[in-house]
């Protein structure tokens, strides 16, 4: 059956040929993948703003022209990529959005940037919020912000913040301050190793935004609790430090523009003008602006976009000639080069794992360390270096595992705002490497690793929802109720079950149920060209399509109804092959979701997730 799939549809194995030189073309010098972000509206109306607040603030070390320059075209990339409606989306794909136009609309506000076309863009942002938010005053703004991300202020104080700043909160009455939720920057005075027991209102990430906007919304706006406001003060000082300690070599937080902006601005918006945090903030700020004025929302997806490229190829057997030994090696070494060996200032974390990105503002994280251990696998399966690092992987991932069974993000236990649980898509990722890894662990971590498989498994079972999906935490689709995307989640499930039923250890009987309620889910989502979307009756793309090809192909036979996977998987190719034009052109779709739903497209998302369906479809035929 498998065979018939490729070989049916004719041209398929040029498409295939094609996009897997584009892939291996895509590479950097120095031999690996680094891809390129989309550009982003939000990350732009953020730099920006906080580079004009440091203008303002007449910082002596500051470069004025430079800045300067990077201010007008970022603000003329703002006016130029407006949508039709007078809003802004996270890209230059996306749909309207309340935090995203707020933003913008903040970043046109100051009287410098009065030109002509801005202040047009400017009233047309108005008239969208005024219909969106319904009006313009601080109380429709504030509620509306906040309703889109509920209990977790991770971004909806930042946002808050910036309007404050910009006077778009502010009446004849009032400074606009008092619709900024205070955050507590004063536990930032207890150790580390508390966080996750004091019940921050932000996720463990956006520690810099709890204390730099804790800090200027405290100047702006002190409090009058007698208890607290001196509590403050005495916490200052430290929590300063503790800012100082975790900001990067890079001076970029997270390596993201808008976690770095916003710390800027309200460490200048509290007067702390010539704290050290500041001028490295600036740096990054200019070092990371394009030329066409626009800012992404991360520097790059370096070890992300890598670790899936590897793995995509690695499906089919073929992938041993692909490339020479000498650029199997030197992606080693480099992959290796990433790996944390230290515990990690910001998070604590232990050592062992990955970050998305090889730049010194990343932090180790459970969908990255997966991806690595999976792609060294493929590239060396087993020299005493690769195996070391593999054995601090997989107890780094097994040391996260949250009591419920599945794999968070970045700490475990944190557990209460969403982009700090556990979910689907890691804990399948985190199984597959584990289990890639599990012949050559010693015995004690093997048994631990054969445990944890057990309780992971057990913890998506009870998140499979009764159509079969399962919803991922990092990817998303903007044409699905509350922007999930169950065609993804789903997909990344179902290729874990591939690799639990070679393993052999979990009982069949629930292997067949999840396999089959999740190949009837993505049957059910197919459209009716062929393709697929974040969900059924969604627009198609080259990355969901492509990945629902892949986990079917990959799917035991038992777990499938031939006929209906034949039939499916061909269609899916068909479209796939269309819509990249044969294998030469692959138009990206916003369905990555960055922290506290910050959409973002990969320009190497759709070439590597087609090549990974090809691969797989073209592995089938040969089995």
């Amino acid at each position: 059956m498998g065979q018939q799939m490729s070989s049916q549809i004719p041209g398929f194995d040029e498409c295939l040929g094609r996009a897997r030189t584009r892939l291996l073309q895509a590479r950097s010098s120095e031999g690996h993948w680094e891809g390129k972000l989309s550009s982003s509206a939000l990350s732009t109306a953020t730099a920006v703003f906080a580079l004009h607040s440091a203008l303002k603030a007449s910082i002596e070390v500051l470069n004025r022209n430079e800045i300067e320059g990077c201010i007008e075209r970022g603000t003329r990339w703002l006016v130029e990529h407006q949508n039709d409606d007078g809003g802004w989306g996270d890209t230059t794909l996306s749909f309207s959005n309340i935090s995203t136009t707020s933003l913008c609309w903040a970043a046109l506000s100051d009287e410098g940037m009065a030109w002509q076309e801005a202040a047009e863009a400017s009233k047309r942002a108005e008239a969208w919020l005024q219909q969106r938010a319904g009006g313009l005053d601080a109380a429709s703004l504030a509620s509306a912000i906040i309703a889109r991300y509920g209990r977790d202020k991770t971004f909806s104080v930042p946002i808050l913040t910036m309007c404050a700043l910009a006077g778009r909160l502010s009446s004849h009455k009032s400074s606009g301050w008092e619709w900024v939720p205070q955050l507590p920057f004063e536990l930032a005075a207890f150790p580390q190793r508390w966080f996750k027991w004091l019940r921050l209102p932000v996720v463990s990430y956006a520690l810099p935004a709890l204390i730099a906007i804790g800090l200027v919304r405290h100047r702006c706006l002190p409090t009058k609790n007698p208890f607290a406001r001196p509590l403050r003060g005495f916490a200052r000082q430290r929590a300063l430090r503790l800012l100082a300690q975790i900001q990067p070599e890079s001076g970029g937080f997270l390596e993201a523009t808008p976690l770095t902006s916003f710390v800027l601005m309200s460490l200048i918006g509290a007067s702390e003008i010539g704290h050290p945090v500041v001028e490295k903030a600036v740096a990054f700020l200019l070092r990371s602006a394009r030329q066409d004025g626009s800012w992404p929302i991360d520097t790059n997806l370096a070890t992300w976009v890598t670790t899936l490229s590897i793995n995509a190829l690695a499906i089919n057997s073929s992938f041993v000639t692909t490339m020479t030994d000498e650029a199997r090696n030197q992606l080693i070494d480099w992959l290796l080069n990433q790996q944390y060996r230290v515990e990690h200032p910001y998070t604590l974390a232990n050592p062992g794992a990955w970050a998305w990105t090889d730049l010194s503002g990343g932090v180790p994280d459970a969908d990255d360390t997966p991806g690595a251990l999976l792609a060294l696998r493929a590239l060396d399966p087993g020299s005493p270096r690769v195996r070391d690092a593999a054995i601090a992987g997989v107890g780094w991932l097994l040391d996260l595992q949250n009591r419920d069974g599945g794999i968070p993000t970045f700490c475990r236990g944190w557990g209460k705002l969403p982009f700090d649980r556990s979910s689907c898509d890691l804990t399948a990722h985190a199984i597959r490497a584990w289990l890639a890894w599990l012949p050559v662990l010693p015995d004690k971590q093997a048994k631990r690793v054969a445990r944890a498989i057990d309780r992971a498994v057990d913890y998506l079972e009870r998140r499979q929802r009764p159509d079969g999906a399962w919803a991922p935490l990092w990817f998303g689709n903007q044409h699905v109720p509350d922007d999930e995307n169950p065609v993804y989640g789903t997909s990344r499930v179902l290729k874990m079950i591939e690799a639990l039923h070679k393993w052999g250890q979990i009982e069949p009987a629930i292997l067949a149920r999840l396999a089959k309620k999740g190949a009837a889910y993505l049957w059910a989502a197919q459209n009716s060209d062929g393709g697929w979307g974040g969900a059924a009756n969604t627009p198609s793309s080259i990355e969901e399509s492509s990945l629902a090809i892949e986990a079917l192909a990959g799917l035991p036979d038992q777990y499938c109804d031939e006929i209906e996977r034949k039939r499916s998987i061909d269609r899916g190719i068909e479209w796939v092959m269309s819509a990249s034009k044969n294998g030469s052109h692959f138009p990206p779709s916003p369905i990555g979701f960055y922290f506290a739903k910050l959409w973002y497209f990969e320009e190497l998302y759709p070439l590597i997730f087609a090549t990974g369906a090809l691969e797989a479809v073209a592995a089938k035929g040969k089995r």
